[in-house]
């Protein structure tokens, strides 16, 4: 196994014990990217000599006996979105092609100063518009178990980066999905935390618990590391809330009471993923103390999450397209032009259904535990195409209709993970998510941890693995194409 291979908790541990250098750890990592990054296009922009640098001080602080940080010598990947001083930032947008920012977004300096080598930016759809992972900057991104299908989005490129050992961490954001579903293309983890847990000083819509930044990695137990770092309580971010510590202890999962649902009562999905979701329940659920088919009552759902998205991006992009016209990429210009369709009337009587909602799922959650879904009714598509045309026989109106699953727990302000459950009958990742109580992060965390465990022990469970030397081989370079 190489440096790059090992998982974040370890190569932490190797570190802090003298086995293993932070430099030899990113030179592993920069190795990988060299030779599998091409097909699949994760990794846009590195600080080779900044992050050689780091480096080189983190190992010189391991021999010195020096107090290390929990993040101390690992290299990570911040989606190209987040503004990260010395190190391009482009949001995939042509606007900001040279973009070079001065500082580092909040996010980011926590992460320096809790040790992480911040060393490389991962693709994006332009500004986060997409369920799939391609802007006119970089081109378009590859799953790195077939590269010629899609990785997911918007946080794709920090998926693919994981998957095949570029980095043992990475960042992501979620709102319908960002970082769940590219976490369940790719076979890793993705974590979309309560809404102010990790607190932000850049979000436009300060009192919206839509967008979220969280942590992605390959096992739940190095999200769990990884989310503890990033934690915050910025009075910048309206929506900042201090994390429950008390909670962060191993959780017996023979105690719990599980709820699961295919499809939450509205949701797009395959008939085979279902027949994926029940038989990979089947083979695990006995390790609860009781599992039932429920969900909560989510009413109107897909109209208020539409409504209520398309009034920030109204709040996000209005005045700046009108400042700077035709300039903010096709996505965003549909966003904008569907945005238009609702009334304050819409507005108002979505908030007012989306309270209702919310409250429903509190009497849901007194009851069960956690919620367990699949996390994409889909499978990968061909990664020219913005999104599926059909789920299911059902035609698709737009690129967030298909992530029912994800989205509608968006819209509760949920703690939700997404972790391998083995592949589906295509060969392609299986993932599932796990839905905890609201700002019980930690607890959810340790639970994914534990049930983590229990999928390693069967082959049809465990996370798939995509092969690297395939890759390597790979001569396919058609990942800078535009989407068509």
């Amino acid at each position: 196994m190489q440096a790059c291979d090992l998982t974040a908790s370890e190569a932490r541990r190797k570190i802090g014990t003298k086995e293993l250098s932070p430099v030899e750890l990113l030179e592993s990592c920069l190795s990988r990217v060299e030779k599998v990054n091409p097909p699949v296009n994760g990794v846009v922009a590195i600080a080779y000599e900044a992050a050689r640098t780091r480096a080189k001080e983190a190992e010189a602080r391991v021999l010195e006996g020096a107090p290390l940080p929990p993040l101390h010598g690992l290299p990570v990947g911040i989606k190209d979105l987040v503004e990260t001083k010395d190190l391009t930032t482009t949001f995939g947008s042509e606007m900001f092609r040279h973009n070079v920012p001065e500082a580092d977004e909040a996010l980011v300096a926590n992460l320096r100063d809790k040790g992480a080598n911040i060393f490389a930016k991962t693709n994006t759809p332009e500004h986060g518009a997409g369920g799939n992972t391609f802007n006119p900057v970089y081109g378009v991104s590859g799953n790195p178990f077939e590269p010629s299908r899609t990785c997911g989005g918007s946080s794709g490129g920090s998926a693919i980066a994981l998957a095949t050992g570029m980095m043992p961490l990475a960042h992501g954001s979620d709102n319908a999905g960002s970082l769940r579903i590219p976490a369940s293309y790719c076979g890793v983890v993705g974590m979309r935390p309560t809404a102010g847990v990790v607190a932000s000083d850049k979000r436009s819509i300060g009192t919206t618990h839509f967008p979220v930044q969280g942590p992605m990695a390959r096992t739940a137990e190095d999200a769990l590391m990884m989310l503890k770092a990033m934690a915050t309580s910025d009075p910048r971010d309206p929506l900042a809330s201090l994390v429950d510590w008390s909670l962060d202890r191993p959780v017996d999962i023979s105690a719990l009471k599980i709820a699961i649902s295919e499809d939450l009562g509205f949701a797009p999905i395959e008939d085979d993923l279902r027949g994926t979701f029940r038989e990979r329940l089947g083979a695990f659920g006995s390790v609860f103390r009781s599992v039932d088919q429920a969900h909560p009552d989510m009413g109107n759902v897909q109209h208020v999450y539409e409504v209520l998205r398309a009034s920030h991006y109204i709040g996000m992009y209005a005045e700046k397209e009108r400042e700077r016209p035709g300039q903010w990429g096709r996505l965003v210009a549909q966003n904008l032009e569907h945005a238009s369709r609702f009334s304050i009337r819409d507005v108002g009587l979505a908030l007012a259904e989306q309270t209702e909602i919310y409250r429903r799922a509190q009497a849901f959650f007194q009851e069960f535990d956690i919620l367990i879904t699949p996390t994409v009714g889909v499978s990968p598509w061909p990664k020219h195409e913005v999104y599926p045309a059909t789920v299911n026989g059902r035609p698709m109106a737009n690129y967030f209709e298909y992530v029912g699953l994800t989205y509608a727990i968006t819209l509760l302000n949920h703690p939700a993970i997404s972790i391998p459950c083995g592949v589906d009958r295509h060969g392609l990742p299986f993932g599932i998510q796990l839905v905890g109580r609201r700002n019980e992060d930690l607890k959810l965390l340790h639970i994914a941890c534990a049930v983590e465990q229990v999928l390693a022990e069967s082959p049809h469970t465990r996370r798939p693995v995509p092969d690297v030397e395939a890759l390597e081989k790979n001569t396919v370079r058609d990942e800078m194409e535009p989407v068509v």
